[in-house]
């Protein structure tokens, strides 16, 4: 089993599962851009049998340069703000639901460390969800642990957001 598969008594694994029922269930489609997480959440999404009915691709978005010329996050921003921000999480998940023609966006952004990046303290990172219905659902994080542990949670927030915010968009 990958270790950033479950920690402690997290399951992504289950939590994918979960999420690929539901968008399945609901005829829907979603695509992934990672950053911090560098293609966990889809590698958790493909790992389920029928992920194909779902997943319509992901972007490992690791360089700011892709972040803002294949996602079409807002250069201004990055340069700006950084990359590690809720704003920038919310045009990830714009960007590749758009890129990919998914009815549902997932994206990471953050510092996983050991130490910090362009001043953003490790363990600090933003999930997002975007749904073509409603503006990106952000949540911002500050998680404790190693690189592996931290990459790990983001992962299992970034699943819960996608559940929740489906179910509360569709009323399921």
């Amino acid at each position: 089993m990958s270790p950033f598969r479950k920690i402690g008594g997290l399951d992504n694994e289950q939590r994918a599962i979960e999420l690929v029922n539901l968008l399945r269930e609901l005829g829907l489609t979603v695509a992934t851009a990672e950053s911090l997480t560098g293609g966990l959440v889809s590698a958790v999404i493909v790992d389920v049998p029928g992920a194909s009915d779902v997943l319509r691709g992901a972007v490992v978005a690791y360089h700011n340069e892709i972040k803002r010329d294949v996602l079409g996050v807002d250069g201004d921003l990055i340069a700006s703000r950084g990359a590690v921000n809720g704003t920038t999480a919310g045009q990830m998940a714009i960007g590749v639901r758009k890129l990919m023609g998914a009815d549902v966006g997932i994206a990471t952004t953050g510092v996983a460390g050991p130490g910090p990046a362009d001043g953003v303290e490790p363990g600090t990172a933003f999930v997002a969800v975007s749904w073509a219905r409603d503006e990106p659902a952000v949540r911002a994080l500050r998680l404790e642990g190693d690189r592996a542990t931290v990459r790990t949670l983001v992962v299992t927030r970034a699943l819960e957001l996608a559940e929740a915010t489906i179910r509360q968009t569709t009323g399921i």
